[in-house]
C-alpha cells in the first residue's frame, strides 16, 4: 500500500514594509546669542558678558554650521526611507520650507536647506520681514485675541496660587545661578564686599499677571530672569565658547543642568498650561494637519503648507511654538543631557505619516529630536551610524502600545482637532 507524501504547507508571501509618504518637521532655530541688549545684561553680572560677533538673537556662525549638519542628516535618513533620493537636486521641490520673518528663523531655514540639498535652489519661504507670522505669533499677528485673565488664572491654579512659593521651591538653583552672574565663592556672602551695585535676580519679587501681545500671561521676578540667563549659559556652552568666555570660567555642564531647572518650570508654566498651549498652538495645529490630509488625500486641501505631492514640510519657529503644540496635545520627552520638555536649539518635533501597502492603511509616528550637548558644542557631523538624539512620543487619544507608539490615521485626525479651538484658528 503506497502512502501519499501530505503536501508542503504554502509558503506565506511575507507582507511588503510599511512605506514613509510624508513628514512635518516642526524645529526651533538655531544657536544664537542672548536676546537681551549687552547693557541690560551688564546690570545683572560682576564681569562683562562675551562679544558674539552678532546683533543679539541672530544666528551665529556656529548655529549656522550645526544646522547644515541637520540637514544633511535629515537627507540621509529620509534617503534610507526611500522619501528622498541620496543625491542631487531631483527632490528638491518636494521639501516645503516655511519659516518665520526674523533673521535667526529664516537663517535656520536656508541653512536646513543647504545641508539637505547642496548647490541646489530652494526656497525658503516666509511672510515679509518683519511681519508677524500668525503660525508662529498669533495675537501679535491679528487673531481673535485670547482671555488674558483666565491665562493667568490657569497658571495661578497649576502654583496654589502663590507664585512666591514657586520662588522659594527654586531658591537653591537662583542662588546657584546668582553666584555665578556675581563671581561670588559659594562660602561667601553675594555680593561679594567691595563689588560695584548690580541688580540682583531677587531684586523684583514674584508675581503674576495678564500678559501682551503673543504672552498670555505674564510671571516675573526671579523665575523669570533666571530662566532668561540658563539659558543664556547654555547657548554659550553649545556655541563652543571657552575659557572666560563660558559664564567668565564658572560654568560647566554640570552647573547648566542644575540652572536649567529655572528655564525647564518657566517655560511648562508659561507655554504648556493647556488654556495658553491650546489658544497658542491652534493655528499651527491646524495647518499642520491640512499638510498631512493632504498628503493622505493627494490632492489639494485648504490651509495646508505646501503644494500636493510634496514629501516634506518643514516648519521653522521657535521653542515656544513647539512648547505650545506640545502642551496643546500632550506630548512629553526626555533627551539625555536636558531636562524634560526641553527644546534645545535646531531641536525638532517630527510626525511621520506611514503608509500599508497591503491595505493602504496610514499611521503617524512622531518622536523629538535634537543634537546632543556634545554634538552641538563640538559641532559633531550627523551621520546614521551617529544620529542626532531621538525620543518616540506618545500622543494621549491615539497612539498604540507598540515600540513606536504609532497612531492609526484617524484617532491621530480626531486627536488633532481636538485640541484646535477653531476660534483661534486663520483660514
Amino acid at each position: 500500500m503506497w502512502l501519499l507524501a501530505a503536501p508542503a504547507p504554502a509558503q506565506e508571501t511575507p507582507s511588503p514594509p510599511p512605506q514613509l509618504k510624508f513628514v512635518v518637521i516642526l524645529t526651533r532655530h538655531g544657536v544664537r546669542p542672548p536676546i537681551w541688549t549687552t547693557e541690560l545684561l551688564n546690570q545683572y553680572s560682576g564681569e562683562a558678558w562675551p562679544n558674539w560677533g552678532v546683533p543679539p538673537g541672530y544666528l551665529t556662525p556656529h548655529g549656522r554650521m550645526l544646522m547644515k549638519l541637520f540637514g544633511a542628516y535629515d537627507r540621509a535618513y529620509l534617503a534610507r526611507a526611500e522619501l528622498l533620493s541620496p543625491t542631487g537636486c531631483s527632490d528638491a521641490g518636494q521639501v516645503y520650507f516655511w519659516a518665520d520673518t526674523g533673521e535667526r528663523t529664516l537663517e535656520t531655514g536656508r541653512a536646513l536647506a543647504t545641508g539637505m540639498f547642496p548647490g541646489c535652489p530652494v526656497e525658503v519661504h516666509s511672510l515679509p520681514q518683519g511681519q508677524h507670522d500668525p503660525l508662529f505669533s498669533p495675537f501679535e499677528a491679528g487673531i481673535k485675541p485670547p482671555d488674558r485673565r483666565l491665562a493667568a488664572a490657569a497658571v495661578s491654579g497649576r502654583i496654589g496660587a502663590n507664585p512666591r512659593a514657586l520662588e522659594e521651591l527654586f531658591r537653591p538653583e537662583l542662588e546657584s545661578l546668582e553666584r555665578v552672574l556675581l563671581g561670588c565663592k559659594t562660602e561667601s556672602p553675594c555680593p561679594p564686599r567691595g563689588a560695584a551695585v548690580k541688580k540682583s535676580l531677587f531684586e523684583e519679587p514674584t508675581a503674576l499677571g495678564p500678559g501682551e501681545g503673543d504672552h498670555l500671561a505674564e510671571l516675573s521676578g526671579p523665575i523669570k530672569t533666571g530662566a532668561a540667563f540658563s539659558e543664556d549659559f547654555l547657548l554659550e556652552y553649545l556655541d563652543g565658547m571657552t575659557g572666560n568666555q563660558l559664564g567668565w570660567g564658572r560654568i560647566n555642564e554640570s552647573n547648566i543642568r542644575e540652572m536649567l531647572s529655572l528655564h525647564a518650570v518657566h517655560a511648562d508654566l508659561m507655554r504648556r498650561t493647556p488654556y495658553i498651549a491650546r489658544a497658542q498652538a491652534s493655528n499651527l495645529l491646524s495647518h499642520i494637519l491640512k499638510a498631512m490630509e493632504q498628503a493622505v488625500a493627494s490632492r489639494a486641501v485648504q490651509g495646508a503648507l505646501g503644494p500636493p505631492g510634496d514629501r516634506a514640510v518643514v516648519i521653522v519657529g521657535h521653542d515656544v511654538n513647539i512648547s505650545n503644540v506640545a502642551g496643546a496635545l500632550g506630548l512629553s520627552w526626555l533627551i539625555e543631557g536636558y531636562q524634560r520638555d526641553d527644546t534645545p536649539p535646531g531641536g525638532a518635533l517630527v510626525f511621520e505619516l506611514w503608509r500599508e501597502p497591503a491595505n493602504g492603511f496610514y499611521t503617524v509616528r512622531a518622536y523629538y529630536t535634537s543634537q546632543t550637548l556634545e554634538q552641538m558644542r563640538t559641532a559633531r557631523p550627523l551621520t546614521l551610524e551617529s544620529p542626532p538624539a531621538r525620543a518616540p512620543v506618545f500622543l494621549p487619544g491615539s497612539s498604540a502600545a507598540d515600540e513606536g507608539m504609532a497612531c492609526g490615521w484617524e484617532a491621530f485626525r480626531r486627536t488633532m482637532e481636538g485640541a484646535i479651538d477653531p476660534a483661534f484658528v486663520k483660514p
